[in-house]
């Protein structure tokens, strides 16, 4: 697939900057430009950029209705009533579930958890979960990842005298629900400093502000953080601001001191003994967490997260990890029936956005399948199935396409709705899937342009390979965590060579192997490029070509190496 390759560029005051910072704090003049571009303009920002501190972390009682939530949990703990830790089946959800729980676990011993059915309940608060909550006797509900469009739900609970609070992150409607509180900072009337916290990161503010009102001291919070680690990388909220801090610590704590769980899920991963970073969360941590709920019941993720001894831990691993190879295959499955639907559209360039139906599909995988589409044709991809009397749906976005608005200019034809710019889901009658079907398909080809249906890779800088040494190395390495809004660098260099020893390497013969040279330099650096060995030939004549790529460290036999893991390849003098 052809990509666009768009290159970065400051502005004549960003390009003073760049050069202000590099000579006040003697950076290398790379790195100061890929901090101008991330919006990091001041020697302070710097330092705060590259030494992230708890103590740069906001105030919780800044947030609408903190201070009702604390008074209450100060009030349940007080007349030791039954608490109900209430979140979603995902990763953000069973770890925010996991977070308060583990919190408050030495101050009450009336709490429980509860993680709705994925196929009996749907996503966030159900009935079934409040009539649960009656029927034991709990008198407080704290919702995590959920809850901020549950407005009847809210009124049924409070019908039944059971509170709630409410700990979400999505976007709220114009009405919120009738809860005792609702932590929300994306709430129009919200004034907390930062609004892209996970869910999980909202219930671990409500945990900050409890213990600021009981003098329990920050240190006792600081293990959690591994948990709003793991909900960062794994629900791609940004990594900045507050977000950085939080997922710095978590992996530090990751790192260096896991809980049993999380240790137990470490080991079945293949990271023992290796440094956990963000991409191991979003690509081995998070996806095991997840399958419990996609193929069983997310509760049983949350028994692990709080497994206090080892070989429980182990155990419940080796059971999440089953789930992930049955997952793994049921999307293989899913996929390649979706495809088949694709391939009987009579001209997919035709289409500027795709929905695919099968009411037989597992609606645990279907999110999975729709970002596949998405990644497969760089069109918004809508997967839909049948879940009890609904159809059920997830939905993913390219960049520039808001999903979410387009799901929402069809609210009055669905029964439920929620989620994000790039990703949502929904559920409608079957009577509406077709009138969904074309409304849906009108928005796309009315917003999307065919610009936007070629991927689009972003580089921050054209460097020469002569630049590509440990000292660079080191200093991207300070720039982690990467995700969303600090994404990983992306570098492109012009008329480089193969050295030649380039050579085609993968079972299947697909991947390259790369050793280049440009002119300014004789050594050669070493690049893989993954499913390029269409270019092959060309590089093997020595031709020049230019690259976009990372740069990233390579671990082989125990030795580390500088390797650049190339994004796209193009023949010279045709740059985008």
């Amino acid at each position: 697939m052809t990509k666009r390759w768009f290159l970065k560029t400051l502005t004549e005051q960003e390009t003073r900057m760049q050069e202000l910072l590099a000579e006040e704090l003697k950076l290398n003049p790379v790195i100061a430009t890929l901090l101008v571009l991330r919006g990091i303009t001041t020697s302070e920002g710097v330092k705060k950029f590259f030494r992230p501190s708890l103590n740069d972390l906001h105030d919780p009682f800044l947030m609408p209705d903190m201070s009702k939530a604390v008074k209450r949990l100060n009030k349940a703990l007080g007349n030791n009533e039954k608490i109900l830790i209430y979140g979603d089946y995902d990763v953000d959800g069973t770890t925010a579930v996991s977070l308060v729980y583990r919190f408050l676990r030495p101050y009450s011993t009336m709490l429980d958890y509860y993680i709705p059915d994925r196929y009996d309940e749907g996503y966030g608060i159900s009935y079934r979960g409040i009539d649960f909550a009656v029927e034991n006797g709990f008198k407080l509900i704290i919702a995590l990842d959920c809850g901020i469009k549950a407005i009847e739900k809210v009124d049924y609970a409070n019908e039944k005298g059971v509170d709630v609070i409410i700990c979400d992150h999505h976007m709220p409607d114009e009405t919120l629900p009738d809860a005792l509180a609702v932590l929300d900072a994306k709430r129009k009337d919200s004034e907390y400093p930062y609004e892209h916290l996970s869910g999980c990161g909202v219930g671990f503010k409500f945990m900050q502000a409890f213990a600021k009102s009981n003098d329990i001291p920050f240190s006792k919070l600081e293990g959690l953080l591994e948990l709003t680690a793991v909900s960062i990388a794994s629900d791609i909220v940004p990594i900045t601001g507050e977000n950085r801090i939080l997922a710095c610590y978590g992996l530090r704590h990751l790192n260096n001191n896991p809980s049993i769980g999380l240790n137990g899920i470490i080991k079945t991963s293949g990271l023992a003994g290796k440094e956990v970073t963000i991409s191991d969360i979003v690509f081995k941590i998070g996806p095991r967490i997840n399958a419990s709920g996609r193929m069983m019941n997310g509760r049983e993720a949350v028994d692990l997260l709080l497994a206090r001894d080892e070989r429980s831990a182990d155990e419940k691993s080796a059971n999440i990890d089953q789930y992930n190879e049955e997952r793994k295959e049921m999307d293989r499955k899913i996929t390649d029936e979706a495809n088949a639907i694709i391939d009987d559209f009579r001209d997919i360039d035709d289409h500027k956005g795709i929905v695919v139906y099968n009411p037989d599909w597992h609606k645990g995988v279907i999110g999975i399948v729709a970002s596949r589409l998405t990644e497969k044709y760089y069109r918004p991809a809508v997967v839909l199935t049948k879940s009890s009397e609904l159809i059920t749906g997830s939905a993913r976005s390219i960049f520039g396409f808001d999903m979410y608005k387009a799901i929402e200019s069809c609210k009055d034809i669905l029964e439920n709705f929620g989620g994000h710019t790039y990703a949502a889901g929904l559920s409608l009658k079957e009577e509406n899937l077709e009138t969904f079907k074309e409304r849906f398909m009108k928005i796309a080809s009315e917003e999307i342009t065919l610009e936007q249906m070629t991927p689009l890779i972003d580089v921050d800088e054209v460097i020469k390979l002569s630049a590509v040494n440990a000292s660079l190395m080191n200093e991207l390495k300070r720039m982690s965590p990467f995700g969303p809004e600090n994404e990983r660098p992306v570098f492109c260099s012009y008329n480089v060579y193969d050295f030649g020893t380039s050579r085609i390497v993968g079972k299947d013969g697909t991947h390259l192997k790369l050793d280049l040279i440009d002119d300014s330099t004789k050594s050669p650096v070493s690049a893989i490029a993954f499913s390029m060995s269409e270019h092959a030939q060309y590089i093997k004549e020595r031709k020049p070509f230019d690259v976009c790529y990372s740069i990233e460290e390579n671990i082989y036999n125990g030795i580390t190496s500088i390797q650049l893991v190339i994004k796209d390849i193009k023949l010279s003098n045709t740059q985008s």
